[in-house]
């Protein structure tokens, strides 16, 4: 293992005009993730049940050298919403090479979604299976929802998909690369990632 992280580590930095990418979905739903709530001592605390259960698929992608980042809203996520978020990504980077580092979801994996991505010109990286923790978009996306949607009950599903998507698009790229986890000293790829 140990040795294809340093053959991946020096592949990635010998590629040129090339932008590393890391994507991730996450679920918004009408009942907002509850991250802490008080009571008093020997007291239950009250949690409010709101909504009809409407969920959101957010899917992103950040680029791990600027900060630059995509995102998709959609109500659900199969292949035909992949295969459109690949062109969102490969509009975005028009004129790079771009390897995209992804988890090995079925809709990713599925043989239609690697033709899109080849025709594409995107390299597609697998992340290993149940670590999220190597996923920076993953990592962007738990602090955003602690920061901006976290204990607000919300019964319109689609303002508090805005509230997220606005709240880590109000970040400057320094701040989104920071919260994603990319600037730490213990970040995965750090000194393998191309320069711009």
């Amino acid at each position: 293992m140990a040795q294809r992280k340093r053959g991946l580590r020096r592949g990635l930095k010998a590629l040129i005009r090339t932008v590393v990418l890391f994507a991730d979905s996450t679920i918004v739903r009408e009942i907002p993730p509850l991250y802490n709530a008080w009571a008093p001592v020997n007291h239950r605390a009250v949690v409010p049940i709101v909504g009809s259960h409407d969920k959101r698929v957010l899917t992103a992608a950040i680029c791990i050298q600027t900060g630059a980042w995509v995102p998709l809203v959609t109500t659900d996520f199969q292949q035909e919403e992949f295969h459109a978020f690949l062109k969102m990504i490969r509009s975005k980077w028009r004129g790079w090479n771009i390897v995209l580092f992804i988890d090995k979801h079925s809709v990713h994996r599925a043989p239609s979604s690697r033709k899109v991505a080849a025709n594409l010109g995107i390299k597609i990286r697998w992340l290993p299976t149940a670590t999220p923790k190597l996923n920076a978009m993953d990592t962007l996306w738990g602090h955003g929802k602690s920061e901006s949607i976290a204990n607000e009950p919300n019964p319109d599903v689609d303002e508090t998909v805005d509230r997220l998507v606005g709240y880590i698009e109000s970040l400057p790229p320094c701040q989104r690369l920071l919260k994603a986890g990319v600037l730490s000293e213990r970040f995965w790829l750090k000194g393998a990632i191309p320069t711009l």
